[in-house]
Order: C-alpha cells, then sequence, then structure tokens
C-alpha cells in the first residue's frame, strides 16, 4: 500500500494539451496569448480604478473587484503552464504541481460562482430596495460577503483537492486536458470513483444551482421592477445591462454544470476542453468589458485618471522647456 502511495507522488502526469504542434496550433496559441493579456490587462485596470477613484469605493465595485482578482489568478492558473508546454515540447506536470493547479483552480472558480451571487444580490437590493441599500449593504456586509465567497471556495477545493490526489492512478497518466481538471483526472483512477461524483453532484448544489437559483430570482425582481419605471430610456439601460451579466452568468454557469454534474461516462475529451475555453479564457476576458467598462462610473473614472496623466506629463513637459531656455 505505501509502495503504491509512494509511487502515486513520486511519477509525473502527463497534460496531452488543447493544441497540435503545429502552424494552426502557433495561431491558436497566439490568439489565447492575446485574449490572456486582455484579461490580465482588463481586471488589473479595473482593479486600479476602483481604489484610486473615491466614487468607486461602493459594495458593488468592491465585489467586482475581488471577481477581477479571482479572474487574473485563475487564468494566471492556467494559461501560462499550457503555453510553457506547447513551446518547450514537454507536456509533463508534477504530481505536485498538478495537485496545485488544481487547488487553485477549484478555489477561484467556487468563489467566483458565490461572488456572482453576491453581486446579483447586491444589484437587486440597488434597485428594488434603494433607500434601504446603506443598510443591507453596507461595507461590513459587503466584506463578510467577500469574505464568505473566498473561505467558501477554499474548503471546497481542500476537500477535492485531498480525494483527488489519493485516488491510486494506475497505467498511464496522460490527462486529455490541457491543465489538471477533476472529471480528466478521474479517467485515470484504477478504482470506482462513483461515490466520489455523488459528492461532487452535492457540491454542485452549493456552488451552481443555488447560486444560479440567487442570481436568476434577483435579476427576475429588478427586471419586474424595471418593467414599472416609466422612463423608456432607463428600462433600456436596465435591460441591456441585465442582458449582458445573464450572457456571461449563463455561459460560465452553463459550462459548470454541464462539465461537473454529468455521469464520468458521459465525458468526452473534446467536449470537456471546449467547455474549459470557455470558464478559463472567454469569461475572464469578458467579466471587465460586461460588469465595468458599459459602466459610465467607470468609464468617468477612466477619463479622469487619463486627464489628470495629460495634465501631469503636459506640466512636466513645460518644466523641462523652462528649464532648458534658461
Amino acid at each position: 500500500m505505501w509502495e503504491e502511495k509512494n509511487q502515486t507522488f513520486a511519477r509525473d502526469f502527463i497534460l496531452l494539451g488543447l493544441l497540435d504542434p503545429n502552424h494552426y496550433g502557433l495561431l491558436f496559441l497566439t490568439l489565447i496569448l492575446f485574449m490572456f493579456m486582455v484579461a490580465i490587462m482588463g481586471n488589473t485596470v479595473l482593479i486600479l480604478l476602483i481604489r484610486i477613484d473615491i466614487r468607486l469605493h461602493t459594495p458593488m465595485y468592491f465585489l467586482l473587484s475581488h471577481l477581477s482578482f479571482m479572474d487574473i489568478l485563475h487564468i494566471s492558473n492556467i494559461i501560462p503552464k499550457m503555453a510553457n508546454n506547447f513551446i518547450s515540447g514537454s507536456k509533463s506536470i508534477t504530481f505536485l504541481g498538478c495537485g496545485f493547479q488544481i487547488f487553485l483552480y477549484l478555489i477561484f472558480v467556487g468563489s467566483e460562482c458565490l461572488i456572482l451571487a453576491a453581486m446579483s444580490y447586491d444589484r437587486y437590493v440597488a434597485i428594488c430596495y434603494p433607500l434601504r441599500y446603506p443598510i443591507l449593504m453596507s461595507h461590513q456586509i459587503s466584506v463578510i460577503l467577500a469574505a464568505g465567497c473566498w473561505l467558501g471556495g477554499t474548503i471546497n477545493s481542500t476537500i477535492h483537492t485531498i480525494y483527488v490526489l489519493n485516488l491510486p492512478f494506475c497505467g498511464t497518466r496522460a490527462i486529455d486536458h490541457f491543465f489538471c481538471e477533476v472529471p480528466a483526472m478521474l479517467k485515470l483512477s484504477c478504482v470506482d470513483t462513483s461515490h466520489y461524483e455523488g459528492r461532487v453532484n452535492v457540491s454542485g448544489v452549493f456552488f451552481l444551482l443555488i447560486p444560479l437559483s440567487i442570481i436568476l430570482a434577483s435579476y427576475g425582481h429588478i427586471i419586474r421592477t424595471v418593467l414599472h419605471i416609466k422612463s423608456v430610456e432607463a428600462q433600456k439601460k436596465a435591460f441591456s445591462t441585465c442582458s449582458s451579466h445573464l450572457t456571461v452568468v449563463a455561459m460560465y454557469y452553463g459550462c459548470f454544470i454541464f462539465t461537473y454534474m454529468r455521469p464520468r461516462s458521459y465525458h468526452t475529451p473534446g467536449q470537456d476542453k471546449f467547455l474549459a475555453i470557455s470558464y478559463t479564457i472567454l469569461t475572464p476576458m469578458l467579466n471587465p468589458i460586461i460588469y465595468s467598462f458599459r459602466n459610465k462610473d467607470v468609464l468617468c473614472a477612466i477619463k479622469k485618471v487619463l486627464r489628470k496623466a495629460l495634465i501631469h506629463r503636459n506640466e512636466h513637459l513645460f518644466k523641462i522647456r523652462l528649464n532648458a531656455h534658461k
């Protein structure tokens, strides 16, 4: 038994990857790296704007900054390793490296599922109960919500990571995926994991179905409230915002539900990889665009920062020219 466990910890895994080693694979990798940079830059700029502009120091943007931070860590946990494996031609990942990737991945996706629900609740209170908003969504409550999301994701990740890493892996250790994901690793186990799949479904209820229900209920109440607004322009703005948010939510939760709440026998590598692209690359890139850069407050903050930078630059150039004349 101990010898089997020692072998489990000693041997590396092989990530078969997403891209073929040809010109098309290189072109696709370039596109992925471009999307990676857009996601990093967009979320970083958003976090900095929220910290700099005092008008963005509200519960809504506080939660949004946590979402952006999760997206940065989430995509950085997966894409650099995938790109490095493709460029170097080495597809191996150590047992501990794989375990660490699973641990971080589950923290970020679990926390993000919860914080999206918290953000929808914030919008529900702000639109449906605007007079009670300072009480129902105080700074203390928003801190508790954010901390609860991180804690929930960490506890869930710890439980699943410990279980998966203690599975006996027999024969080939080739993971038919571009990162260490639980469903792909379960296929390598030489024991029956059907009991564990039941636990995965329980986690899916707490981290997918319940938050999704909260989001849909919140936006349902928001839409009902907006319909009573007489201003057509305000209605269009609210519906535009809701439809954008719900598009991302549907894409994010839908892919996760389809990946984690199906029996293992129904999984195919092609489907899992395609779905994983959605929640590891597309969603982190789209979140700052949809949740913020279509927002007037954020656009005003960007203009304010750029105006200050331009003024500072002109003052600096003026001082240089003044010194040159002296």
